[in-house]
């Protein structure tokens, strides 16, 4: 499944301060093998229309992955305005950084628009972990639980969970999909932080990932 056969190595370590649990959020006592900084799955289709509460410009730059490559995002929307719109730059944060996977493109514009900080340098190097290892993914992630926190008008923190168990390392030279049965979890929880910029973008500023929560997995 979907970044698990990646080697121990190219597990990149966390740095975050979690501002809300839900969904099993993030453990600083876990082990470093289970973070995975930068970690965001997806793909280029959704099921919820994050576009629909996006704050900001609309000339947005427009996120398009290759055919098999689709995130679904389930249960994206609360109601709620402000919430809504953060929740909508969370599901571009995570197209951004498939979009830098599939392209093996490090210095995406589009990953550097929704993330800055320490979340764009974690996943600058886990888009390099990518390619070291000449893999990229095809198949199905679906993303649920939102739980997001607006804690004033430029700060606000998401926690949510990931469903990898239908995606799939790719190799980018031959083109083969691994679809070896896994011994780890498909689920991962996702702690976020997020910054409004002057532009009303909420980029996301620092990740923290755990893989086998068992809140997401019930």
């Amino acid at each position: 499944m979907k970044r698990r056969t990646l080697p121990v190595a190219a597990a990149l370590t966390a740095t975050a301060v979690l501002l809300l649990t839900a969904c099993g959020s993030g453990d600083d006592n876990s082990k470093s093998n289970d973070e995975i900084a930068g970690a965001d799955a997806g793909g280029a289709t959704t099921s919820a229309s994050p576009s629909a509460g996006a704050s900001g410009p609309a000339d947005r730059p427009e996120i398009t992955l290759p055919e098999g490559v689709q995130n679904r995002f389930e249960g994206w929307k609360t109601g709620d305005r402000a919430e809504d719109a953060v929740l909508s730059d969370v599901a571009q944060t995570v197209n951004a950084v498939d979009d830098a996977i599939v392209r093996g493109d490090t210095n995406s514009s589009t990953l550097a628009y929704y993330r800055q900080g320490k979340a764009l340098v974690s996943a600058q190097k886990w888009v390099q972990a990518w390619l070291d290892e000449d893999l990229t993914w095809t198949g199905v992630t679906r993303y649920f639980n939102p739980n997001v926190k607006v804690a004033d008008s430029d700060t606000a923190a998401v926690v949510y969970c990931a469903d990898e168990s239908k995606a799939y390392n790719k190799n980018r030279k031959t083109g083969k999909v691994d679809k070896t049965p896994s011994d780890e979890s498909p689920y991962v929880t996702y702690s976020t932080q997020l910054k409004k910029n002057s532009d009303g973008i909420w980029q996301t500023t620092e990740v923290l990932s755990k893989r086998g929560d068992q809140t997401c997995a019930s």
